[in-house]
């Protein structure tokens, strides 16, 4: 049989362009495979360290092997640990250069443990710090101001502007004590707490209370209810009433625009 029958080229090119396809194919379906096996995100597949593995492996060859629990504990993550200090050192400098901000921020997790996260921004970027369990001790002005007061000695005072934290009476009672101890460093509250609490009042106004329930009833009832739910879906096209904010009580309002675009 000639090659013109068989429909390969005069040097099998066809065939190299078939066998290039179907390892192309393969390694997407393994990709894909271990994108279920452990859970993960579709959109994971755009981030750079994935094409740059792929190139990697490709460029070691067939015969490459991966890292044991071992070096993935030890050796690797040392590395990655001293790569993550040299990009420090670079905020660092720029600390010396224009300041930075203490950023402060407590929150309770599933298991009802109460954590304080510590980070710090300056004009490079924000980075996260350092995170302290203060499950067993009391939330007060002292406990934070001397947190914080011991972190601001770490990062030399004299690159510190200002710290900022939420308008929690403790935070407040902080500010006090830092502006006796520590003069020349500000205390800043944070503005998205503060615009949480303006429209927290907003809310409870007479003048807007009402018209606030009406609509959060509104909605519990629909989004409670399978029919009425896609009813609801139906009308708007598959767009949803309630609308989520970055911030607790700006989502109230937000749902109720929505609630107004859509009504007809």
């Amino acid at each position: 049989m000639s090659s013109a029958a068989s429909g390969l080229g005069p040097s099998g090119t066809t065939t190299s362009v078939v066998t290039i396809k179907n390892k192309n194919q393969r390694k997407k379906r393994d990709s894909n495979d271990i994108g279920w096996e452990f859970g993960i995100p579709f959109h994971a597949i755009n981030n750079e360290e994935f094409d740059i593995l792929l190139e990697d492996v490709g460029r070691y060859g067939p015969k490459g092997k991966k890292p044991n629990q071992h070096e993935l504990r030890e050796k690797l993550l040392q590395i990655e640990v001293d790569n993550t200090k040299k990009l420090l050192k670079v905020q660092e400098e720029d600390w010396a250069k224009s300041g930075c901000s203490i950023m402060i921020d407590a929150w309770t997790n599933r298991k009802r443990r109460s954590i304080m996260n510590l980070c710090l921004h300056c004009s490079v970027g924000i980075n996260f710090l350092e995170s302290k369990q203060v499950s067993d001790e009391p939330h007060t002005g002292e406990m934070i101001f001397n947190y914080v007061n011991g972190f601001i000695d770490r990062v030399g005072a004299h690159n510190v502007v200002q710290v900022v934290t939420d308008n929690a009476s403790d935070n407040m009672a902080t500010n006090e004590r830092l502006y006796v101890k520590r003069p020349n460093i500000f205390w800043s509250s944070c503005e998205t707490h503060t615009i949480n609490l303006m429209l927290e009042g907003i809310g409870k106004l007479a003048r807007f209370k009402k018209t606030l329930d009406q609509a959060k009833a509104l909605t519990i009832f629909i989004y409670g209810h399978h029919r009425t739910l896609a009813l609801m879906r139906r009308f708007t096209k598959k767009r949803d009433i309630v609308r989520l904010g970055v911030i607790r009580f700006a989502s109230n309002f937000l749902t109720l625009q929505s609630l107004h675009e859509k009504k007809n």
